[in-house]
């Protein structure tokens, strides 16, 4: 069983950054798909970032601004936002599955205008 808590939210202004941390309790080698998502008030969970083996997408209104990595060896993933936006506030949520589906608490990102 992995357990995923999530860390580095908070408040930034707009033009500025963030990095998400996601550090899972047992290894993560071994699970391939990694998820984030987001969930601003009143509206649906959006899909922001989805990694597949080496290949990650992006939402388009993301793209260019946020990058998702992973330390295999820290059994971490990150989710650095740069350039952020009024619009990116949300809660933002980690996930890994393939091997088990597990989710992080979440993150609370509030990007000031």
């Amino acid at each position: 069983q992995v357990q995923l808590v999530e860390s580095g939210g908070g408040l930034v202004q707009a033009g500025g950054s963030l990095r998400l941390s996601c550090q899972a309790s047992g290894s993560i080698f071994s699970i391939n798909n990694m998820d984030w998502y987001r969930q601003a008030p009143g509206q649906q969970r959006e899909l922001v970032a989805a990694t597949r083996g080496p290949i990650t997408n992006y939402a388009d209104s993301v793209k260019g601004r946020f990058t998702a990595s992973r330390v295999n060896a820290k059994n971490t993933l990150y989710l650095q936002m740069n350039s952020l936006k009024p619009e990116n506030t949300a809660d933002y949520y980690c996930q890994l599955w393939g091997l088990g589906d597990y989710w992080g608490q979440g993150s609370q990102v509030t990007v000031s205008s």
